[in-house]
C-alpha cells in the first residue's frame, strides 16, 4: 500500500514545501483589518493553505504577534496550520475516503474557529 500512495505523498510533501517557500509572514499581515471575527477566517483559511509542521507554525505565529496581527489571527492560524491543509486534501481523501476528509476538515474548521476565539477572549480575560 505504501508504494501505492508514494507518489501522493511526494506531491503533498513538494506542494507544502511551495506554500512554506512562497508565503511569507509578510505576505500574510497584509490580510489582516484587526476585526476579531474576520481576523479570525482569515487566520483559519491562511493556515490551512499553508500547512505545515507545528514548530514552524510557532516561528510564524510569533513573526506575526511581533508585526501587530490579533490574536485572534495567529490563534486561527497556528491551528489550522496544523489541523487543515488544503494541499494534502486530494491525498487524505485518496487514502482515507472523501466522506471522512470532508466531516474531519467540516468540523477541524469549526472547531479551530471556535477555540481560537476562546483563546483570545479567555487571554483578554486574563490580561
Amino acid at each position: 500500500m505504501f508504494l501505492s500512495i508514494t507518489p501522493i505523498l511526494l506531491g503533498v510533501i513538494g506542494l507544502v514545501g511551495l506554500m512554506q517557500t512562497y508565503v511569507t509572514p509578510q505576505m500574510l499581515t497584509a490580510f489582516f483589518s484587526g476585526n476579531p471575527m474576520f481576523d479570525t477566517l482569515i487566520g483559519t483559511l491562511a493556515g490551512s493553505a499553508a500547512s505545515g509542521n507545528a514548530m514552524m507554525s510557532y516561528i510564524i505565529g510569533g513573526e506575526l504577534l511581533g508585526k501587530g496581527i490579533s490574536l485572534y489571527a495567529v490563534t486561527a492560524f497556528i491551528l489550522s496550520w496544523v489541523t487543515l491543509g488544503f494541499v494534502h486534501l486530494p491525498a487524505e481523501a485518496e487514502i482515507l475516503g472523501v466522506r471522512f476528509t470532508w466531516y474531519r476538515n467540516v468540523l477541524a474548521f469549526l472547531g479551530t474557529v471556535l477555540i481560537a476565539l476562546a483563546t483570545a477572549l479567555t487571554m483578554g480575560v486574563l490580561a
